[in-house]
């Protein structure tokens, strides 16, 4: 990505959190509950990229072309969600509403960096 885009993104990921932050939502909620919600990501994460990497292998697809797939099809991030949400939900809510997406993000980070760091290390042997 160019520098511009990580900017966007990192903007938009910033603005995200400072909402929640502002709104208060990390005090609001349980810790139990946003548990509840990373777990549940967990499982949605786990369905995305099973799923992509089923499909991938059924079609056929090279070992590349799946690894590829994989990466694409869990993609559903703050970049896109926050802006649709802003323009559909109240500025109040929107803080709330994205807290189950900003998980996720987070999750996702973290999981397909070390998907990838895997991938890396595969290519190398």
């Amino acid at each position: 990505l160019s520098f511009s885009d990580r900017g966007s993104i990192l903007v938009v990921v910033y603005t995200a959190f400072s909402e929640a932050v502002t709104q208060g939502l990390w005090h609001r909620l349980p810790p139990a509950q946003i548990g509840r919600v990373a777990l549940v990501d967990m499982a949605i994460l786990a369905i995305a990229l099973g799923l992509t990497h089923l499909l991938a292998r059924l079609s056929g697809f090279g070992y590349r072309d799946r690894i590829a797939i994989l990466f694409c099809g869990s993609k559903k991030s703050l970049a896109s969600g926050v802006p649709i949400a802003s323009v559909l939900f109240a500025p109040t809510d929107i803080g709330l509403i994205v807290m189950p997406l900003m998980v996720y993000h987070q999750i996702q980070l973290f999981v397909c960096a070390t998907l990838a760091r895997r991938f890396g290390e595969r290519a190398e042997d």
